[in-house]
């Protein structure tokens, strides 16, 4: 396979003398983010560099062809096999009369051909929209129309699976019918090319179409692999739709450091713990909600998976009993308490060696990237105040595809730029609200836009559910909010008891550590809450909110 950037970025060196063309070039280095050849959001860094760079210690997708890439249903398909089917995915959109910049929807179980299709929309000058396979017709064509898709890459078998045909003028290229493999120089590209639009998973209104570059990718990928410590012996689960920046995240860390990606759909938790444990899994990365139902598997819960050696969470935050709960019952694994929003991919980490002592912290920015805490006048917060996070640097993406006024409004003019710079630079106003302490860490207070107002006062909801969860009493928890003409907003509590947990003894705790305005009028208790197709708990459901289209 190509090397992890030249993938990415649709590009290949041509081949070294004494090599066949279609043999494997030696793997790029991934250097530090600060690496001025590097290709930058918002800036002019030349992604062909990666062809010249040299190998990394570890070893690359390229410098071993042979190497297992994806396992899916007990089929492995290894780096060389993944590349040829790139190619031929490649082969088939030029042949359809794709044109550099189209948009390609790619509707498709996880697996290798989900893999080898976005890698080949890249390398055929497209730009991907990988569509979540759990989404309705409906979803679907919202989606293939918001992007203007030309060609929608999908298959039969998933087809079969709607409830009614699907009703788009994009042409479609059944998976199937694209040959095993073929020849193809993937086009050059350059780091502000767009590479993806990733739709929102839609937990605060109607989805919105993030465009992101190939130079994000790049530095989202090389950074997490550079502070995770990925090496090409990993073996990376997958239970995160594609679709979703963090079930991306692991296919694009898997291919840059040359690890195997393992793609596990286990629908139920204790299934998946088992196949955790077959599989040998080193790296697994899921969401609060998945934790908590892992944490209720005693397999889980009460005996080491002696391979995992390495944990994520992202796409919410974990409260502070759960981290506490994943790491007495996986000691051995190094826990990253990570934050990230789809309009700057990764923003924020906190180290395993801080977890214990401040596990209630987002921790600092990623390398490369900083992050601001402003108040509404755009002025930096005192230590201890809340305010904005507003993200900078080169994992920030273009906008949102077709929607200038959204993207004005978050994808704004650095307000602290150095006098007289120019105002070329984009940040992201992530919405999200945040303090940071004396010593440089970051924790989360809540969403601007979810601040519950009630009996005169703002109150976060992600601050009751920490409360909450500290009970014992309850695995699963959100908080939300109806009318209530005296106290402006009525706090209701949805919950999921844990073993042996009990309402009474929850509603009693609340009474007792969460003041008069911060308490739940109501409380409603549920055997499952749900959830969206990224995995994360859906709000508007619980509000009878009507789910855009």
């Amino acid at each position: 396979m190509a090397t992890p950037k030249a993938v990415l970025q649709g590009w290949r060196r041509e081949a070294a003398p004494g090599r066949r063309a279609d043999e494997a070039a030696p793997a790029a280095r991934t250097p530090h983010l600060g690496h001025t050849g590097g290709a930058t959001s918002h800036g002019t860094g030349d992604a062909t560099r990666a062809g010249t760079e040299t190998s990394r210690a570890n070893g690359t997708a390229a410098a071993d062809p042979a190497r297992p890439a994806v396992i899916a249903d007990g089929h492995v398909t290894d780096y060389a096999s993944l590349q040829r089917r790139a190619s031929a995915i490649a082969a088939a959109l030029t042949k359809t009369g794709l044109h550099q910049y189209d948009r390609v929807g790619i509707f498709l179980d996880g697996g290798a051909d989900a893999v080898a299709a976005f890698f080949g929309v890249a390398a055929a000058g497209g730009i991907a929209v990988v569509i979540n396979e759990s989404l309705r017709p409906r979803q679907v064509e919202h989606i293939l129309h918001g992007a203007g898709a030309s060609t929608l890459i999908t298959s039969e078998d998933l087809l079969s699976r709607q409830p009614r045909p699907l009703e788009t003028l994009s042409r479609v290229l059944p998976i199937h019918d694209v040959p095993s493999q073929a020849s193809f120089a993937p086009l050059p590209r350059v780091g502000m090319d767009p590479a993806q639009i990733v739709y929102t998973s839609g937990s605060t209104g109607l989805p919105r179409g993030v465009t992101v570059t190939h130079g994000n990718l790049l530095a989202a990928a090389e950074t997490v692999i550079e502070y995770l410590g990925i090496v090409a012996s990993d073996r990376i689960a997958s239970v995160l739709p594609f679709s979703f920046v963090y079930g991306m995240s692991q296919v694009l860390c898997a291919a840059g450091s040359g690890a195997a990606l393992v793609v596990e759909r286990s629908p139920l938790a204790a299934q998946l713990v088992g196949n955790l444990r077959t599989q040998e899994i080193t790296v697994l990365a899921a969401v609060p909600p998945l934790w908590q139902q892992l944490l209720n598997v005693p397999a889980f819960r009460d005996e080491r998976l002696s391979s995992l050696r390495i944990a994520t969470n992202a796409g919410g935050h974990l409260p502070v009993p759960v981290v506490r709960a994943v790491r007495q019952a996986q000691p051995q694994a190094r826990l990253f308490l990570m934050y990230g929003l789809t309009e700057v991919l990764r923003s924020t980490f906190l180290a395993p060696e801080e977890v214990d002592r401040r596990p209630d912290s987002i921790g600092r920015a990623i390398p490369g990237a900083e992050v601001l805490v402003l108040r509404e006048d755009l002025t930096p917060c005192a230590v201890g105040e809340v305010g904005e996070l507003v993200h900078r640097g080169p994992t920030v993406a273009l906008g949102y595809w077709n929607d200038p006024e959204a993207t004005a409004r978050v994808f704004r003019v650095n307000p602290l730029r150095a006098a007289g710079a120019p105002d070329a630079e984009r940040v992201v106003f992530s919405g999200d609200l945040v303090r940071r302490d004396a010593d440089g860490w970051l924790y989360f207070v809540g969403r601007r836009d979810r601040m519950i107002k009630t009996l005169g006062y703002r109150v976060s909801p992600d601050e009751i559910a920490t409360v909450l969860y500290a009970s014992g009493e309850i695995a699963e928890c959100i908080i939300t909010t109806e009318p209530d003409d005296a106290r402006g907003e009525r706090i209701v509590a949805f919950v999921v008891l844990a073993g042996g947990g009990s309402l009474e003894r929850l509603k009693m705790y609340g009474a007792v550590e969460l003041p008069r305005h911060m308490q739940p009028a109501r409380y409603e208790l549920r055997e499952a809450l749900p959830r969206l197709p990224s995995g994360k708990h859906d709000v508007a459901a619980l509000r009878g909110e009507p789910r855009p289209a």
